[in-house]
């Protein structure tokens, strides 16, 4: 048989490869690098704090919603901390109110000079958290928030005589161990617009954003006002409470969002109307997502190296909007 001649059979068509299937989305996701605001600080690797500080962390951010209200906060290690190997002494905690949809809220900025600033922070902030939510459990859900602020100062008292073995401290003994500021509050939901009532002791901030404008109100005097002639860093903080208690309330329109911080943050913003203050009025137009917020809260600026807190709230609009 002759197969020279044979007829070849047809073969299959040339088909091309299949195409590679495209990478997974999170492939091409970059690591979020570090906001620069102006002139940037030293950038470095952070050292890890004192092996009995194992239960601060560097960074801490928290956030959730109710019908009527939107929190979230977040506090990060300063720069100064994380190269001297200190931990962050600014603390947050934050609850509901759940039969009244209240939002408590405390944030607190340990003074440096006591050696366990962080645990005073910590425990000046669950105090107060603690008391306000059995005063909204009274008759009535008054808050009388001088009351608030002696719970705290109290707890800072029983921390010492436990330390001192159950001896009665002195003032001194308990300033020097757990010193720290605080301010601390409730938002009320109301049909008008939630009611924001909130103290402080020392020098940490409060503010009403105007989401619209970017324009900053100070609900306290601020020690880096345009109004101030001079600088002060004298804070007289927990465990002494001043008498008469500086509080002050508001009713927020539905286009603000109260803003609470240390002056980790309160410093760098001044009046508001310079490059930081426009980055967070940018950023907090509507709540934010809580790891958001602690990365930005983490921007580089020089001279600015101190720990930061801020905790923010929204009120909603008609229709269930922030």
């Amino acid at each position: 048989m002759d197969t020279d001649n044979a007829p070849v059979p047809a073969g299959p068509r040339d088909v091309p490869p299949p195409a590679a299937p495209p990478p997974p989305p999170w492939q091409s996701v970059q690591p979020w690098q570090r906001i620069t605001v102006g002139t940037p600080g030293p950038e470095f690797e952070a050292l890890p704090p004192g092996e009995y500080a194992y239960d601060v962390p560097d960074t801490e951010c928290d956030g959730w919603s109710t019908g009527e209200l939107a929190m979230r906060f977040a506090s990060v290690r300063g720069a100064k901390h994380r190269y001297y190997r200190q931990p962050r002494q600014d603390a947050a905690r934050a609850a509901v109110h759940a039969a009244s949809g209240s939002v408590v809220f405390a944030v607190a900025d340990g003074v440096s000079s006591a050696s366990e600033a962080e645990q005073g922070a910590v425990a000046a902030c669950r105090a107060a958290v603690e008391r306000m939510l059995d005063l909204l459990d009274g008759a009535g859900g008054r808050v009388d928030l001088r009351d608030v602020a002696c719970r705290a100062a109290d707890r800072l008292g029983e921390l010492t005589r436990w330390r001192l073995g159950g001896k009665d401290p002195e003032f001194s003994e308990v300033a020097g161990l757990y010193a720290t500021t605080l301010v601390a509050g409730v938002v009320r939901p109301h049909p008008e617009g939630p009611v924001v009532e909130v103290c402080r002791v020392g020098d940490s901030g409060a503010w009403a954003l105007d989401r619209a404008s970017g324009r900053y109100q100070q609900l306290f005097p601020t020690k880096t006002g345009t109004d101030v002639l001079l600088v002060s860093s004298t804070v007289t903080p927990l465990p002494h409470v001043p008498d008469p208690l500086e509080q002050t309330g508001r009713r927020l329109s539905p286009g603000e969002v109260l803003l609470v911080g240390t002056d980790g943050f309160a410093d760098p913003l001044g009046d508001g109307d310079g490059q930081v203050g426009s980055l967070f009025a940018a950023h907090l137009a509507r709540p934010l997502p809580p790891l958001w917020l602690a990365h930005l809260l983490d921007f580089s600026r020089e001279t600015f190296d101190d720990d930061r807190t801020l905790l923010a709230v929204w009120p909603s609009a008609p229709g269930g909007r922030r």
